[in-house]
């Protein structure tokens, strides 16, 4: 009986939600689309009175105005790709293979034993995606190519692309292009979502496969391969050093984790999210990176000086050092406007949300397994 009343009362919340999207729609066409802020304080006395939290409220309002960034696809006029992805059953891969699918697509995966098939897989297609562990490149690149049309368009989504680029310009002459997704496992479309992207050869013929991806919410951003290259430097290779030199650390000092777990803030639980993030993955991905190019084991080095001439000045009790460091960094941060806590608050909020909705969901279960005894 409650299982039916949920449902209808699900079915008729997401009909309203389709209102309410079709809605925003209209106004943000005309330019009048109210602010999330106005959206939630118009709202404010009726949530008091009929007792909903007003964090469920704003998530509600937050995914409408989400949904509006995934404009639909037309599925008249739309011409069906044939698409062949070396390593489509890997993490990478999965994803494009599914998503493709799901598109109509005709979608054909090559893995590490069906070389002998390559004619019949890479032959008469439209794209050729690659998506190997970054070691495997250059093979993968050179095999493929004796197969592929030169009228076929050619991609990766590698974290390197400088050298990944030239060994697929050098060996097809056709279309050819660098993608890399900024996203993980886990993922499951596109929305928010930026990819890298790094022309390589005859850049139109991948328009139809970029506005794709547009159209499924993600954000293009289009660089050389050397820029890619020295933000990745940045953005992978020191991130998860970082990463890495805490979980170590963790792991030598016997922290009980989970212990600290309960007693923390939800900034620290973040952090840890992330170090199981890491560490539940595939080991050689993250070290390949942190490895992968002379500029990034430099830059690392130069930040492990950094940490020890900071360890240096606590040791020391040098408070006046280290105010000075943290004011010097916080003016660059206020001149590239990077002071605004809104996207770190909203994780924290909706964290929260999460960890609230487990534990009423773990305490029911437990309930029903003492009914069931």
């Amino acid at each position: 009986m409650f299982e039916n009343k949920l449902e209808q009362i699900d079915r008729t919340l997401i009909d309203l939600l389709n209102q309410r999207i079709s809605i925003l729609a209209e106004q943000e066409s005309q330019s009048v689309t109210p602010s999330l802020d106005d959206q939630l304080t118009d709202v404010i006395p009726i949530l008091a009175q009929t007792d909903v939290p007003k964090f469920l409220w704003q998530n509600l309002v937050n995914g409408c105005a989400a949904a509006l960034a995934k404009p639909a696809l037309p599925l008249t006029g739309r011409k069906l790709q044939r698409v062949t992805i070396i390593g489509g059953r890997g993490l990478m891969g999965s994803f494009f293979t599914q998503w493709f699918s799901a598109l109509g697509h005709k979608v054909k995966i090559l893995e590490h034993n069906d070389w002998n098939r390559a004619d019949k897989l890479l032959s008469g297609v439209d794209l050729v995606l690659i998506c190997v562990p970054l070691d495997k490149m250059p093979e993968v690149i050179q095999k493929a190519a004796q197969y592929i049309d030169e009228t076929t368009a050619l991609a990766d989504v590698a974290s390197i692309k400088t050298s990944v680029i030239q060994t697929m310009l050098k060996h097809h002459r056709g279309p050819v292009i660098g993608l890399h997704p900024m996203f993980g496992s886990g993922i499951k479309s596109f929305l928010s979502q930026n990819v890298a992207v790094c022309p390589g050869r005859e850049y139109e013929a991948f328009k139809w496969l970029l506005n794709l991806i547009e159209h499924d919410g993600g954000k293009i951003v289009r660089c050389t391969a050397e820029e890619h290259d020295r933000m990745m430097t940045i953005i992978q290779a020191i991130r998860h050093f970082v990463t890495f030199s805490l979980g170590v650390f963790l792991a030598e000092e016997k922290i009980d984790i989970g212990r600290s777990l309960e007693i923390a803030s939800p900034p620290f639980r973040m952090e840890i999210s992330m170090l199981s993030r890491l560490f539940s993955s595939s080991t050689p991905l993250y070290i390949d990176i942190m490895l992968a190019t002379e500029e990034r084991r430099e830059t690392i080095e130069k930040l492990a000086k950094t940490y020890s001439q900071l360890a240096q000045l606590v040791a020391q009790g040098d408070r006046d050092s280290l105010l000075q460091k943290f004011e010097a960094v916080r003016n660059v941060f206020v001149q590239q406007r990077m002071c605004n806590p809104e996207e770190s608050t909203h994780l924290i909020d909706s964290l929260s949300t999460l960890l609230a909705a487990q534990q009423i969901s773990k305490k029911n279960q437990e309930a029903l397994a003492l009914s069931i005894k």
